[in-house]
């Protein structure tokens, strides 16, 4: 059994859908309260989305940045009672925001205004430490955050275009001396834009530190490619296929597949992988930094992408038309190894999977995922059971697919049913919890619900449907489900199948995780 993976499970689960009072999942006491819940009940895994600040369609693969956090998710409450740049009559007027959903449009306004009023107030009521530890945070984070504040204070000067539509064509080229000219006609919003990254990075290092504490271990999630919207491509235009004004030649996508027939043409801008070469992959060397500060291990997104990536010309309408072109491959994750030490990195191996990603995956021993949706049509399927390997994570369903539940009433065939029914010699009952005892009692060293499953919810509480326009990202739980009798039989089965931390200390010795 691998130190870095001891036999464990957990819950995935985007901070956005906690619960709380001003609309949005947050960084407050609902967080803290859902680790206590995850250590009472067995799990020592949470598992998260990308933390970044969303745009557009509000998905957090497609974020303003590969290295900020999103302002969304700070807690407005510690302005008041933390940190005093707030009275209590600033939050007074909170909206009648939905308690079950997120409704971007209407929260992101509030949390904007909020977010204003507790600058405001800091620089009126800062004490000597507080401003001491927003200057450290600045100077520790200056090779990105620089870049980021004047992005997103541009962005907000520019009533929120995409870069490449400003005003000033030296400003979309990133010309060094009109940027040192916006940097002093913006100077407060850029002050403002850093403030929101440090108290973000604030709130979460003390999630982080508290999870740690009681023994809950973080899977971020980094996807290959970033949002041509963002920073990142604004500031490194020089790593990415574009043209001359900004806009990128090819895209990424993947081909036609299970969720979608005419492929998902994604839109990120492809990386220029030679040039990246020549300077040590550094960007991708500090994107990791910067993910794990804040998170143990990170799951990468469409992790084929790095053996071959599905390249279609930015003028396609659809991803049908592509084509296959090699990734860095091994190159790149030896560079990174020598750089960073042992990778705890799952790859996103769902798929169509080649012998060179396989290869690109074990030779670097990085756990792939099985995905238990997946799985039922004969007994070779990978994704059934009995063909796992130890080293990989298995789910139910990942954000991407249906509630069990949902996926079962409204998705599965009758053929997989039969199956299912076959291979588990008896009737299909709770879906879910069968699902979950499967995924349990196998060998994969470890486990990861929804916390949609938890709750035994179906289709309405689905987080992300591939190829939905809009709707998306929206599910949230509410108070009331932190005292589901699912937290119960959760910790059962982990008890069962021996994945409470406390039994890994014990079979594996001291090295184990406590």
């Amino acid at each position: 059994m691998s130190n870095l993976f001891p036999r464990s499970s957990g819950i995935l689960l985007h901070p956005t859908s906690l619960p709380g009072k001003y609309g949005i999942g947050d960084l407050g006491d609902n967080v803290y309260r859902f680790i206590d819940w995850l250590a009472e009940h067995g799990q020592s895994i949470w598992q998260i989305l990308p933390l970044g600040p969303t745009s557009y369609g509000d998905s957090p693969y497609q974020t303003l940045s590969a290295f900020a956090g999103n302002p969304n998710l700070i807690a407005l409450d510690k302005f008041v009672h933390e940190y005093e740049w707030l009275d209590e009559a600033d939050l007074d007027d909170v909206p009648d925001f939905p308690t079950d959903s997120v409704d971007y449009g209407w929260i992101i306004p509030y949390h904007d205004e909020k977010l204003s009023l507790a600058y405001e107030g800091y620089k009126k009521r800062a004490t000597k430490e507080q401003q001491n530890g927003f200057k450290s945070f600045v100077e520790d984070n200056k090779d990105w955050l620089e870049d980021y504040a004047l992005f997103a204070a541009l962005k907000r000067h520019y009533g929120g275009k995409p870069w490449v539509e400003w005003d000033d064509a030296d400003l979309v080229r990133y010309d060094e001396k009109a940027l040192e000219k916006a940097r002093k006609e913006h100077a407060e919003a850029i002050e403002e834009q850093r403030f929101r990254q440090w108290v973000f990075y604030r709130q979460w290092y003390w999630v982080k530190y508290y999870a740690s504490q009681k023994g809950i271990r973080i899977f971020g999630d980094i996807p290959i490619f970033v949002a041509h919207d963002s920073s990142d491509v604004w500031g490194n235009q020089d790593l990415f296929y574009l043209e001359e004004d900004g806009q990128p030649t090819v895209i990424a996508g993947v081909p036609p597949d299970y969720f979608s027939p005419t492929g998902q043409r994604w839109g990120n801008p492809l990386y220029r992988w030679d040039v990246m070469k020549k300077n040590k992959y550094a960007w991708w060397i500090e994107r990791f930094k910067a993910a794990f500060s804040l998170v143990d291990y990170v799951r990468i997104d469409h992790f084929r992408g790095f053996e071959a990536y599905w390249e279609i010309q930015a003028s396609e309408e659809t991803a049908i038309n592509g084509e296959w072109i090699p990734g860095p491959g091994h190159d790149f994750f030896q560079v990174v190894k020598d750089a960073l030490g042992e990778l705890p990195i799952i790859a996103e191996d769902l798929g169509v999977v080649t012998e060179g990603v396989e290869a690109l995956r074990d030779d670097f021993n990085l756990p792939g995922m099985k995905v238990l949706q997946f799985a039922w049509s004969d007994p070779t399927n990978p994704y059934l059971p009995h063909n796992y390997v130890e080293n990989c994570v298995v789910y139910t369903g990942t954000h991407d697919n249906n509630t069990t539940i949902g996926w079962f009433l409204d998705d599965a065939e009758d053929d997989a049913k039969d199956f299912m029914k076959t291979y588990l010699e008896r009737d299909i009952h709770e879906i879910n919890w069968r699902l979950m005892q499967v995924a349990m009692m196998s060998s994969a060293h470890t486990a990861i619900f929804p916390m949609q499953d938890i709750l035994n919810l179906g289709s309405e509480a689905r987080m992300n449907t591939p190829g939905k326009q809009g709707g998306n990202w929206s599910w949230r739980f509410t108070e009331d489900a932190f005292e589901h009798e699912g937290k119960n039989r959760l910790g059962h089965l982990s008890w069962l199948y021996r994945r409470r931390p406390e039994q890994q200390a014990k079979v594996y010795g001291d090295a184990a995780v406590k």
